[in-house]
Protein backbone atom coordinates (compact mmCIF):
# COMPACT_ATOMS: atom_id res chain seq x y z
CA UNK A 1 0.00 0.00 0.00
CA UNK A 2 3.23 1.86 0.23
CA UNK A 3 3.58 1.86 -3.61
CA UNK A 4 1.20 4.45 -5.03
CA UNK A 5 2.55 6.74 -2.52
CA UNK A 6 5.76 6.49 -3.05
CA UNK A 7 5.61 6.54 -6.78
CA UNK A 8 3.33 9.60 -7.00
CA UNK A 9 6.36 11.20 -4.71
CA UNK A 10 9.27 10.08 -7.38
CA UNK A 11 7.41 11.37 -10.17
CA UNK A 12 7.10 14.28 -8.00
CA UNK A 13 10.82 14.90 -7.41
CA UNK A 14 12.11 16.73 -5.43
CA UNK A 15 9.42 19.29 -5.00
CA UNK A 16 7.99 20.11 -1.50
CA UNK A 17 4.99 18.29 -1.06
CA UNK A 18 1.72 17.88 1.38
CA UNK A 19 1.08 14.64 0.54
CA UNK A 20 0.65 11.95 3.17
CA UNK A 21 3.74 9.99 2.39
CA UNK A 22 5.81 13.28 2.44
CA UNK A 23 4.70 13.64 6.01
CA UNK A 24 4.88 9.84 6.97
CA UNK A 25 8.13 9.35 6.14
CA UNK A 26 9.75 13.00 5.92
CA UNK A 27 11.14 12.46 2.41
CA UNK A 28 13.39 14.90 1.31
CA UNK A 29 14.82 13.76 -2.39
CA UNK A 30 14.10 11.04 -4.69
CA UNK A 31 17.05 8.70 -3.14
CA UNK A 32 15.37 8.10 -0.28
CA UNK A 33 12.10 6.81 -2.30
CA UNK A 34 13.24 4.89 -4.41
CA UNK A 35 15.19 3.22 -1.33
CA UNK A 36 12.07 3.39 0.35
CA UNK A 37 10.34 1.45 -3.12
CA UNK A 38 13.21 -1.22 -2.94
CA UNK A 39 12.34 -2.22 0.80
CA UNK A 40 8.53 -2.25 0.44
CA UNK A 41 9.44 -4.88 -2.39
CA UNK A 42 11.49 -6.68 -0.93
CA UNK A 43 8.75 -6.61 2.06
CA UNK A 44 6.46 -7.83 -0.44
CA UNK A 45 8.08 -10.36 -1.43
CA UNK A 46 8.90 -11.72 2.19
CA UNK A 47 5.10 -11.81 2.90
CA UNK A 48 3.82 -13.50 -0.17
CA UNK A 49 5.89 -16.06 0.88
CA UNK A 50 4.68 -16.40 4.23
CA UNK A 51 1.01 -15.88 3.56
CA UNK A 52 1.66 -18.62 1.17
CA UNK A 53 3.13 -20.95 3.30
CA UNK A 54 1.20 -20.20 6.31
CA UNK A 55 -2.05 -20.32 4.22
CA UNK A 56 -1.02 -24.22 3.05
CA UNK A 57 -0.18 -25.27 6.80
CA UNK A 58 -3.46 -23.81 8.19
CA UNK A 59 -5.43 -25.38 5.25
CA UNK A 60 -3.83 -28.93 5.05
CA UNK A 61 -4.91 -29.10 8.69
CA UNK A 62 -7.82 -27.84 8.31
CA UNK A 63 -8.94 -30.21 5.47
CA UNK A 64 -7.65 -33.19 6.87
CA UNK A 65 -9.39 -32.36 10.23
CA UNK A 66 -12.39 -32.23 8.30
CA UNK A 67 -11.48 -35.48 6.49
CA UNK A 68 -11.14 -37.23 9.45
CA UNK A 69 -13.79 -35.70 10.81
CA UNK A 70 -16.47 -36.43 8.25
CA UNK A 71 -15.32 -39.83 7.92
CA UNK A 72 -15.36 -40.64 11.81
CA UNK A 73 -19.11 -39.08 11.59
CA UNK A 74 -20.00 -41.10 8.52
CA UNK A 75 -18.58 -44.85 9.27
CA UNK A 76 -20.50 -44.17 12.74
CA UNK A 77 -24.07 -43.91 11.00
CA UNK A 78 -27.07 -46.47 11.53
CA UNK A 79 -27.70 -49.10 9.05
CA UNK A 80 -30.54 -46.95 8.00
CA UNK A 81 -28.71 -44.07 6.79
CA UNK A 82 -26.64 -46.68 4.25
CA UNK A 83 -29.66 -48.40 3.32
CA UNK A 84 -31.05 -44.86 2.10
CA UNK A 85 -27.51 -43.63 0.62
CA UNK A 86 -25.19 -44.49 -2.55
CA UNK A 87 -22.10 -45.37 -1.43
CA UNK A 88 -20.72 -42.96 -4.64
CA UNK A 89 -22.56 -40.37 -2.87
CA UNK A 90 -20.88 -40.29 0.13
CA UNK A 91 -17.89 -40.99 -1.52
CA UNK A 92 -18.27 -37.78 -3.38
CA UNK A 93 -18.72 -35.59 -0.59
CA UNK A 94 -15.83 -36.75 1.29
CA UNK A 95 -13.72 -36.11 -1.97
CA UNK A 96 -15.10 -33.60 -4.22
CA UNK A 97 -16.60 -31.43 -1.65
CA UNK A 98 -14.24 -31.63 0.76
CA UNK A 99 -11.34 -30.55 -2.26
CA UNK A 100 -13.61 -27.46 -3.32
CA UNK A 101 -13.41 -26.42 0.30
CA UNK A 102 -9.46 -26.39 0.01
CA UNK A 103 -8.97 -24.88 -3.14
CA UNK A 104 -11.06 -21.94 -0.81
CA UNK A 105 -8.82 -22.11 2.22
CA UNK A 106 -5.68 -22.35 0.22
CA UNK A 107 -6.31 -19.56 -2.20
CA UNK A 108 -9.76 -17.67 -2.03
CA UNK A 109 -9.54 -16.76 1.24
CA UNK A 110 -5.89 -15.87 1.25
CA UNK A 111 -6.81 -13.39 -1.90
CA UNK A 112 -10.44 -12.33 -0.03
CA UNK A 113 -7.99 -11.29 3.26
CA UNK A 114 -5.89 -9.32 0.63
CA UNK A 115 -8.10 -7.51 -1.10
CA UNK A 116 -9.92 -6.42 1.90
CA UNK A 117 -7.30 -5.00 3.48
CA UNK A 118 -6.20 -3.60 0.34
CA UNK A 119 -9.96 -1.95 0.02
CA UNK A 120 -9.82 -1.23 3.96
CA UNK A 121 -6.30 0.95 3.92
CA UNK A 122 -6.69 2.34 0.24
CA UNK A 123 -10.05 3.91 0.66
CA UNK A 124 -8.34 5.53 4.42
CA UNK A 125 -5.33 7.03 2.35
CA UNK A 126 -7.56 8.02 -0.45
CA UNK A 127 -9.56 10.38 2.14
CA UNK A 128 -6.23 11.51 2.95
CA UNK A 129 -5.25 12.95 -0.60
CA UNK A 130 -8.83 14.14 -0.62
CA UNK A 131 -12.37 13.98 0.82
CA UNK A 132 -14.14 15.57 -3.03
CA UNK A 133 -12.20 12.75 -5.14
CA UNK A 134 -12.89 9.85 -2.27
CA UNK A 135 -16.40 10.27 -2.35
CA UNK A 136 -16.71 10.40 -6.64
CA UNK A 137 -14.63 7.28 -6.14
CA UNK A 138 -17.20 5.80 -4.04
CA UNK A 139 -20.13 6.84 -5.26
CA UNK A 140 -20.80 3.15 -7.04
CA UNK A 141 -20.10 1.28 -4.08
CA UNK A 142 -23.52 0.58 -3.05
CA UNK A 143 -25.67 -0.87 -6.44
CA UNK A 144 -22.51 -2.99 -6.72
CA UNK A 145 -23.18 -4.26 -2.63
CA UNK A 146 -26.68 -5.05 -3.20
CA UNK A 147 -26.02 -6.53 -7.02
CA UNK A 148 -23.22 -9.07 -4.89
CA UNK A 149 -25.75 -9.83 -2.24
CA UNK A 150 -28.22 -11.25 -4.98
CA UNK A 151 -25.93 -12.88 -6.82
CA UNK A 152 -24.01 -14.59 -4.10
CA UNK A 153 -27.28 -16.49 -3.11
CA UNK A 154 -28.00 -17.80 -6.64
CA UNK A 155 -24.48 -18.78 -6.77
CA UNK A 156 -24.69 -20.63 -3.85
CA UNK A 157 -27.47 -22.21 -5.25
CA UNK A 158 -26.00 -23.42 -8.59
CA UNK A 159 -23.04 -24.62 -6.68
CA UNK A 160 -25.03 -26.99 -4.63
CA UNK A 161 -26.54 -28.07 -7.91
CA UNK A 162 -23.13 -28.61 -9.21
CA UNK A 163 -22.04 -30.45 -6.39
CA UNK A 164 -25.60 -32.76 -6.22
CA UNK A 165 -25.16 -33.74 -10.10
CA UNK A 166 -20.94 -34.72 -9.63
CA UNK A 167 -22.09 -36.76 -6.52
CA UNK A 168 -24.48 -38.69 -9.20
CA UNK A 169 -21.19 -38.81 -11.93
CA UNK A 170 -19.71 -40.54 -8.73
CA UNK A 171 -22.49 -43.10 -8.13
CA UNK A 172 -22.08 -44.07 -11.50
CA UNK A 173 -18.46 -45.30 -11.25
CA UNK A 174 -18.77 -46.66 -8.33
CA UNK A 175 -21.93 -49.25 -9.36
CA UNK A 176 -20.12 -49.96 -12.64
CA UNK A 177 -16.62 -50.54 -10.92
CA UNK A 178 -18.01 -52.62 -8.45
CA UNK A 179 -20.21 -54.82 -10.68
CA UNK A 180 -17.69 -55.05 -13.41
CA UNK A 181 -18.15 -58.57 -13.90
CA UNK A 182 -21.91 -58.17 -14.78
CA UNK A 183 -21.39 -55.10 -17.04
CA UNK A 184 -18.18 -57.25 -19.01
CA UNK A 185 -21.15 -60.78 -18.63
CA UNK A 186 -23.86 -58.71 -20.48
CA UNK A 187 -21.71 -56.54 -22.77
CA UNK A 188 -23.08 -53.29 -21.33
CA UNK A 189 -19.85 -51.37 -21.64
CA UNK A 190 -21.55 -48.70 -24.31
CA UNK A 191 -24.70 -48.27 -21.95
CA UNK A 192 -22.77 -47.33 -18.73
CA UNK A 193 -20.80 -44.96 -21.18
CA UNK A 194 -23.46 -43.47 -22.20
CA UNK A 195 -24.88 -43.01 -18.99
CA UNK A 196 -21.20 -41.74 -17.31
CA UNK A 197 -21.44 -39.05 -20.66
CA UNK A 198 -24.86 -38.22 -19.52
CA UNK A 199 -24.59 -37.06 -15.84
CA UNK A 200 -21.33 -35.94 -16.34
CA UNK A 201 -22.61 -33.49 -19.36
CA UNK A 202 -25.14 -32.60 -16.73
CA UNK A 203 -22.39 -31.79 -14.45
CA UNK A 204 -21.05 -29.43 -17.28
CA UNK A 205 -24.76 -27.84 -18.05
CA UNK A 206 -24.69 -26.65 -14.63
CA UNK A 207 -21.34 -25.32 -13.91
CA UNK A 208 -21.50 -23.41 -17.17
CA UNK A 209 -24.74 -21.59 -15.77
CA UNK A 210 -23.23 -20.44 -12.71
CA UNK A 211 -20.12 -19.73 -14.62
CA UNK A 212 -21.87 -17.63 -17.02
CA UNK A 213 -23.90 -15.50 -14.15
CA UNK A 214 -19.90 -15.08 -12.42
CA UNK A 215 -18.63 -13.72 -15.78
CA UNK A 216 -21.41 -11.45 -16.30
CA UNK A 217 -21.94 -10.01 -12.56
CA UNK A 218 -17.66 -9.70 -12.85
CA UNK A 219 -18.02 -7.76 -15.98
CA UNK A 220 -20.94 -5.33 -14.15
CA UNK A 221 -18.29 -4.86 -11.46
CA UNK A 222 -15.27 -3.79 -13.50
CA UNK A 223 -17.25 -1.65 -15.62
CA UNK A 224 -18.66 0.11 -12.85
CA UNK A 225 -15.77 0.29 -11.36
CA UNK A 226 -13.06 1.41 -13.81
CA UNK A 227 -15.99 3.59 -14.99
CA UNK A 228 -15.76 5.47 -11.16
CA UNK A 229 -11.94 5.47 -12.12
CA UNK A 230 -12.56 7.71 -15.60
CA UNK A 231 -14.40 9.45 -13.97
CA UNK A 232 -12.23 10.04 -10.97
CA UNK A 233 -9.37 10.68 -13.37
CA UNK A 234 -11.47 13.07 -15.42
CA UNK A 235 -12.53 15.12 -12.29
CA UNK A 236 -8.99 15.01 -10.93
CA UNK A 237 -7.32 16.55 -13.90
CA UNK A 238 -10.22 19.53 -13.45
CA UNK A 239 -8.97 19.90 -9.48
CA UNK A 240 -5.04 19.78 -10.99
CA UNK A 241 -5.67 22.41 -13.37
CA UNK A 242 -7.37 25.02 -10.75
CA UNK A 243 -4.26 24.30 -8.52
CA UNK A 244 -6.34 22.55 -5.69
CA UNK A 245 -3.68 19.29 -6.47
CA UNK A 246 -0.45 18.40 -7.17
CA UNK A 247 0.95 16.18 -9.94
CA UNK A 248 2.36 13.90 -7.19
CA UNK A 249 -1.26 13.57 -5.23
CA UNK A 250 -3.05 13.24 -8.22
CA UNK A 251 -0.85 10.37 -9.71
CA UNK A 252 -0.95 8.94 -5.81
CA UNK A 253 -4.50 9.31 -5.96
CA UNK A 254 -4.72 7.39 -9.33
CA UNK A 255 -3.01 4.39 -8.45
CA UNK A 256 -4.45 4.44 -4.97
CA UNK A 257 -8.10 4.26 -7.10
CA UNK A 258 -6.83 1.56 -9.29
CA UNK A 259 -6.03 -0.51 -6.73
CA UNK A 260 -9.33 -0.35 -4.74
CA UNK A 261 -10.90 -0.87 -7.92
CA UNK A 262 -8.92 -3.48 -8.98
CA UNK A 263 -9.28 -4.87 -5.20
CA UNK A 264 -12.90 -4.29 -5.38
CA UNK A 265 -13.26 -6.16 -8.72
CA UNK A 266 -11.47 -8.90 -7.78
CA UNK A 267 -14.29 -9.39 -4.82
CA UNK A 268 -16.69 -9.98 -7.13
CA UNK A 269 -15.15 -13.09 -8.07
CA UNK A 270 -13.67 -14.01 -5.01
CA UNK A 271 -17.35 -13.69 -3.33
CA UNK A 272 -18.65 -16.28 -6.31
CA UNK A 273 -16.38 -18.56 -5.34
CA UNK A 274 -17.14 -18.05 -1.47
CA UNK A 275 -20.53 -18.54 -2.62
CA UNK A 276 -19.73 -21.85 -4.65
CA UNK A 277 -17.72 -23.11 -1.57
CA UNK A 278 -20.79 -22.75 0.79
CA UNK A 279 -22.75 -24.41 -1.15
CA UNK A 280 -20.42 -27.53 -1.43
CA UNK A 281 -20.62 -27.34 2.83
CA UNK A 282 -23.88 -27.49 3.00
CA UNK A 283 -24.19 -30.70 1.53
CA UNK A 284 -21.58 -31.57 4.91
CA UNK A 285 -23.15 -30.01 6.87
CA UNK A 286 -26.61 -31.91 6.18
CA UNK A 287 -23.83 -35.03 6.48
CA UNK A 288 -22.83 -34.14 10.07
CA UNK A 289 -26.06 -33.30 11.16
CA UNK A 290 -27.43 -37.20 10.31
CA UNK A 291 -27.75 -38.67 14.05
CA UNK A 292 -24.66 -41.03 14.90
CA UNK A 293 -25.24 -44.44 16.60
CA UNK A 294 -24.61 -44.52 20.41
CA UNK A 295 -21.65 -46.79 20.78
CA UNK A 296 -21.68 -46.18 25.18
CA UNK A 297 -25.11 -46.32 26.38
CA UNK A 298 -26.10 -43.09 28.83
CA UNK A 299 -28.57 -45.23 31.13
CA UNK A 300 -27.75 -46.39 34.59
CA UNK A 301 -28.06 -49.81 33.39
CA UNK A 302 -24.88 -52.30 33.63
CA UNK A 303 -23.40 -53.19 30.54
CA UNK A 304 -21.83 -56.22 29.23
CA UNK A 305 -18.11 -55.82 28.89
CA UNK A 306 -15.49 -58.03 26.73
CA UNK A 307 -14.05 -58.48 30.30
CA UNK A 308 -17.48 -60.03 31.24
CA UNK A 309 -18.69 -62.30 28.53
CA UNK A 310 -22.46 -62.78 27.84
CA UNK A 311 -23.25 -66.33 28.71
CA UNK A 312 -25.45 -66.24 25.23
CA UNK A 313 -28.97 -66.82 26.22
CA UNK A 314 -31.20 -64.97 23.48
CA UNK A 315 -34.50 -64.06 23.73
CA UNK A 316 -37.24 -62.90 20.95
CA UNK A 317 -40.17 -61.50 22.76
CA UNK A 318 -43.31 -60.60 20.23
CA UNK A 319 -41.07 -58.92 18.24
CA UNK A 320 -42.09 -56.60 15.59
CA UNK A 321 -39.88 -55.16 12.46
CA UNK A 322 -40.41 -53.63 8.96
CA UNK A 323 -37.34 -51.40 7.22
CA UNK A 324 -37.55 -47.59 7.45
CA UNK A 325 -37.58 -47.52 3.97
CA UNK A 326 -40.17 -50.61 3.38
CA UNK A 327 -42.79 -49.24 6.13
CA UNK A 328 -45.67 -50.33 4.49
CA UNK A 329 -44.33 -54.15 4.61
CA UNK A 330 -44.06 -56.08 8.02
CA UNK A 331 -40.88 -58.32 7.99
CA UNK A 332 -41.49 -59.72 11.05
CA UNK A 333 -44.86 -60.45 12.81
CA UNK A 334 -44.96 -61.47 16.51
CA UNK A 335 -41.79 -63.48 16.63
CA UNK A 336 -41.31 -65.01 19.63
CA UNK A 337 -38.93 -67.74 20.93
CA UNK A 338 -36.19 -68.68 23.29
CA UNK A 339 -32.37 -70.19 22.35
CA UNK A 340 -30.36 -71.27 25.80
CA UNK A 341 -26.58 -70.86 26.36
CA UNK A 342 -24.86 -72.65 24.17
CA UNK A 343 -27.36 -73.96 22.28
CA UNK A 344 -27.36 -74.45 18.41
CA UNK A 345 -30.35 -73.71 16.48
CA UNK A 346 -30.89 -73.16 13.27
CA UNK A 347 -33.47 -70.76 11.50
CA UNK A 348 -34.78 -72.28 8.06
CA UNK A 349 -37.60 -70.56 5.48
CA UNK A 350 -37.50 -69.48 1.97
CA UNK A 351 -35.68 -66.65 0.47
CA UNK A 352 -37.29 -63.34 2.09
CA UNK A 353 -39.28 -64.59 5.37
CA UNK A 354 -37.10 -62.93 7.14
CA UNK A 355 -34.27 -65.13 8.40
CA UNK A 356 -31.50 -62.16 7.74
CA UNK A 357 -33.57 -59.83 9.40
CA UNK A 358 -33.41 -61.39 12.74
CA UNK A 359 -29.07 -61.25 12.41
CA UNK A 360 -29.38 -58.11 11.74
CA UNK A 361 -31.50 -57.21 14.51
CA UNK A 362 -29.03 -59.27 17.02
CA UNK A 363 -26.06 -57.25 15.82
CA UNK A 364 -28.84 -53.99 16.20
CA UNK A 365 -28.54 -52.73 12.93
CA UNK A 366 -31.63 -51.90 13.66
CA UNK A 367 -34.16 -52.22 16.48
CA UNK A 368 -37.75 -53.47 17.17
CA UNK A 369 -40.92 -51.28 15.87
CA UNK A 370 -42.28 -53.48 19.12
CA UNK A 371 -41.89 -56.04 21.68
CA UNK A 372 -38.02 -56.57 22.76
CA UNK A 373 -35.03 -58.68 22.23
CA UNK A 374 -32.85 -59.85 25.26
CA UNK A 375 -29.62 -60.99 25.65
CA UNK A 376 -29.18 -62.68 29.14
CA UNK A 377 -32.46 -61.37 30.05
CA UNK A 378 -31.44 -58.05 29.39
CA UNK A 379 -33.12 -55.52 26.84
CA UNK A 380 -30.70 -55.24 24.03
CA UNK A 381 -31.69 -51.42 23.94
CA UNK A 382 -29.94 -50.91 27.39
CA UNK A 383 -26.51 -52.17 26.61
CA UNK A 384 -23.77 -50.79 24.72
CA UNK A 385 -23.68 -51.51 21.42
CA UNK A 386 -19.89 -51.61 21.27
CA UNK A 387 -19.85 -54.65 24.55
CA UNK A 388 -23.16 -56.39 22.64
CA UNK A 389 -21.51 -56.55 19.54
CA UNK A 390 -17.78 -57.47 20.56
CA UNK A 391 -19.89 -60.76 21.92
CA UNK A 392 -21.24 -61.46 18.43
CA UNK A 393 -19.71 -62.85 15.36
CA UNK A 394 -20.96 -62.97 11.79
CA UNK A 395 -19.65 -64.99 8.76
CA UNK A 396 -22.04 -64.32 5.99
CA UNK A 397 -22.69 -65.70 2.66
CA UNK A 398 -21.03 -63.27 0.94
CA UNK A 399 -17.73 -62.34 2.72
CA UNK A 400 -16.02 -58.88 2.44
CA UNK A 401 -12.99 -59.32 2.40
CA UNK A 402 -10.12 -55.86 2.74
CA UNK A 403 -7.92 -54.91 0.08
CA UNK A 404 -4.86 -55.73 2.14
CA UNK A 405 -3.43 -59.17 3.18
CA UNK A 406 -4.60 -62.46 4.68
CA UNK A 407 -2.85 -62.07 7.63
CA UNK A 408 -4.51 -58.13 8.15
CA UNK A 409 -8.39 -59.74 7.22
CA UNK A 410 -8.03 -62.45 10.12
CA UNK A 411 -6.72 -59.87 12.42
CA UNK A 412 -9.50 -58.15 11.84
CA UNK A 413 -11.29 -59.69 14.42
CA UNK A 414 -8.74 -58.69 17.07
CA UNK A 415 -6.59 -56.06 15.72
CA UNK A 416 -4.33 -56.82 18.94
CA UNK A 417 -3.91 -59.88 18.20
CA UNK A 418 -0.08 -61.35 17.87
CA UNK A 419 1.12 -63.78 15.18
CA UNK A 420 0.96 -66.69 16.97
CA UNK A 421 -2.71 -65.99 17.87
CA UNK A 422 -3.47 -65.55 14.05
CA UNK A 423 -1.50 -68.75 13.05
CA UNK A 424 -4.04 -70.63 15.96
CA UNK A 425 -6.79 -69.12 14.27
CA UNK A 426 -5.61 -70.01 10.93
CA UNK A 427 -5.71 -73.53 11.75
CA UNK A 428 -8.43 -74.29 13.54
CA UNK A 429 -10.27 -72.46 10.03
CA UNK A 430 -8.46 -75.23 8.04
CA UNK A 431 -7.08 -72.06 6.28
CA UNK A 432 -3.25 -72.64 7.22
CA UNK A 433 -2.87 -75.59 4.03
CA UNK A 434 -4.12 -72.92 1.48
CA UNK A 435 -2.06 -69.61 3.00
CA UNK A 436 1.10 -71.75 3.54
CA UNK A 437 0.74 -72.73 -0.05
CA UNK A 438 1.20 -69.24 -1.56
CA UNK A 439 5.09 -67.71 -1.54
CA UNK A 440 4.08 -64.57 0.36
CA UNK A 441 2.25 -67.10 2.88
CA UNK A 442 0.41 -64.87 5.29
CA UNK A 443 1.33 -61.54 3.54
CA UNK A 444 -0.50 -62.79 0.78
CA UNK A 445 -2.89 -59.47 -0.96
CA UNK A 446 -6.08 -60.62 -1.40
CA UNK A 447 -7.31 -57.91 -4.03
CA UNK A 448 -10.07 -55.60 -3.89
CA UNK A 449 -13.09 -57.60 -1.94
CA UNK A 450 -11.17 -60.77 -1.64
CA UNK A 451 -11.61 -61.91 -5.57
CA UNK A 452 -8.07 -63.28 -5.60
CA UNK A 453 -8.97 -66.06 -3.13
CA UNK A 454 -11.55 -68.79 -3.67
CA UNK A 455 -15.16 -69.05 -2.08
CA UNK A 456 -14.14 -71.64 -0.17
CA UNK A 457 -10.73 -69.83 1.18
CA UNK A 458 -12.96 -66.62 2.01
CA UNK A 459 -15.02 -68.20 4.28
CA UNK A 460 -12.22 -70.04 6.10
CA UNK A 461 -10.63 -66.58 6.53
CA UNK A 462 -13.40 -65.50 7.83
CA UNK A 463 -14.02 -68.28 10.01
CA UNK A 464 -10.42 -67.47 11.22
CA UNK A 465 -11.64 -64.26 11.93
CA UNK A 466 -14.53 -64.97 13.79
CA UNK A 467 -11.58 -67.21 15.75
CA UNK A 468 -9.68 -64.83 16.53
CA UNK A 469 -12.62 -63.00 17.96
CA UNK A 470 -13.69 -65.28 20.62
CA UNK A 471 -17.45 -64.39 20.65
CA UNK A 472 -20.13 -65.82 22.62
CA UNK A 473 -22.75 -65.94 20.28
CA UNK A 474 -22.09 -67.04 16.71
CA UNK A 475 -23.99 -66.20 14.03
CA UNK A 476 -23.62 -68.43 10.90
CA UNK A 477 -26.09 -66.66 7.54
CA UNK A 478 -25.66 -68.86 4.68
CA UNK A 479 -22.18 -69.56 5.39
CA UNK A 480 -21.48 -72.85 3.39
CA UNK A 481 -25.04 -72.53 0.46
CA UNK A 482 -22.03 -71.13 -2.52
CA UNK A 483 -19.57 -73.66 -1.95
CA UNK A 484 -18.28 -76.66 -3.69
CA UNK A 485 -19.02 -79.80 -1.96
CA UNK A 486 -14.92 -80.34 -1.23
CA UNK A 487 -15.14 -76.58 -0.17
CA UNK A 488 -17.86 -77.34 2.10
CA UNK A 489 -16.42 -79.88 4.14
CA UNK A 490 -13.57 -77.85 4.64
CA UNK A 491 -15.91 -74.94 5.58
CA UNK A 492 -17.88 -77.41 7.69
CA UNK A 493 -15.35 -78.71 9.40
CA UNK A 494 -13.95 -75.70 10.43
CA UNK A 495 -17.75 -74.25 11.72
CA UNK A 496 -18.02 -77.08 14.04
CA UNK A 497 -15.45 -76.32 15.53
CA UNK A 498 -16.04 -72.45 15.90
CA UNK A 499 -19.40 -73.44 17.69
CA UNK A 500 -18.43 -75.71 20.14
CA UNK A 501 -19.27 -74.24 23.28
CA UNK A 502 -21.22 -71.29 21.87
CA UNK A 503 -24.48 -70.17 21.23
CA UNK A 504 -24.62 -70.39 17.48
CA UNK A 505 -27.70 -69.44 15.02
CA UNK A 506 -27.26 -71.38 11.69
CA UNK A 507 -29.29 -69.59 9.44
CA UNK A 508 -29.66 -71.67 6.45
CA UNK A 509 -31.52 -72.45 3.30
CA UNK A 510 -29.90 -75.33 2.59
CA UNK A 511 -31.41 -78.17 5.13
CA UNK A 512 -28.65 -80.90 5.00
CA UNK A 513 -26.29 -78.03 6.96
CA UNK A 514 -28.62 -78.31 9.72
CA UNK A 515 -29.70 -81.81 10.65
CA UNK A 516 -27.51 -81.28 13.74
CA UNK A 517 -28.92 -78.44 15.44
CA UNK A 518 -30.91 -78.87 18.72
CA UNK A 519 -33.57 -76.85 18.07
CA UNK A 520 -34.71 -75.60 14.46
CA UNK A 521 -37.20 -72.74 13.93
CA UNK A 522 -38.91 -72.84 10.62
CA UNK A 523 -40.06 -68.79 9.22
CA UNK A 524 -42.69 -68.51 7.02
CA UNK A 525 -43.71 -64.83 5.93
CA UNK A 526 -42.44 -63.30 8.89
CA UNK A 527 -43.74 -65.19 11.50
CA UNK A 528 -42.39 -68.93 13.58
CA UNK A 529 -44.72 -71.52 11.71
CA UNK A 530 -43.05 -74.58 13.13
CA UNK A 531 -39.92 -75.92 15.51
CA UNK A 532 -38.33 -78.25 16.73
CA UNK A 533 -35.35 -80.78 15.39
CA UNK A 534 -34.93 -82.57 12.39
CA UNK A 535 -36.15 -85.95 12.98
CA UNK A 536 -39.95 -84.23 14.86
CA UNK A 537 -40.72 -81.41 11.83
CA UNK A 538 -40.32 -83.75 9.33
CA UNK A 539 -43.01 -86.01 10.53
CA UNK A 540 -45.29 -83.04 10.24
CA UNK A 541 -47.80 -83.72 7.43
CA UNK A 542 -48.02 -80.38 5.05
CA UNK A 543 -45.37 -78.76 7.27
CA UNK A 544 -43.36 -76.05 5.32
CA UNK A 545 -40.33 -77.97 6.16
CA UNK A 546 -40.48 -81.22 5.30
CA UNK A 547 -42.05 -79.15 1.97
CA UNK A 548 -38.63 -77.58 1.45
CA UNK A 549 -36.82 -81.37 2.48
CA UNK A 550 -38.70 -82.40 -0.13
CA UNK A 551 -38.05 -79.73 -2.72
CA UNK A 552 -34.64 -80.10 -1.91
CA UNK A 553 -34.56 -83.86 -1.87
CA UNK A 554 -35.71 -84.02 -5.54
CA UNK A 555 -33.29 -81.15 -6.37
Amino acid sequence: MTFPGLLGRLIGGDEVSDSPIDQFFSLENVNQIALLLLAAFALQALFSFLRIYLFADVTERAIAKIRQDVYQHIIQLPMTFFNRERVGELNSRISNDISQLQETFMTTLAELIRQAVIIIFGVTLLFFYSIELTFVMLVSLPVMMLAAFFFGKFIRRLSKATQDELARSQVVVEETLQGIQSVKAYVNEPHEISRYFNVTENVRTVAMKAAKWRGAFASFIIFGLFGAIVLVIWYGVKLKNAGEIGLDELTSFILYSVFVGGSIGGVADIFGKVQKAIGSTENLFDLMEEEKEKLEHDSAIPSVSTKNKLKGKIQFDHVQFAYATRADKTVLDDVSFKIEAGERVAIVGSSGSGKSTIASLLYRFYDPNSGSILFDDQDSRSMDLKSLRDNLALVPQEVLLFGGSIRENIAYGKTTATEEEIFEAAAKANALEFIESFPDKFETLVGERGVQLSGGQRQRVAIARAILKDPSILILDEATSALDSESELLVQDALDRLMEGRTSIIIAHRLSTVRKASNILVIDRGEVSESGTHSELIKIENGLYRKLSEMQVLA
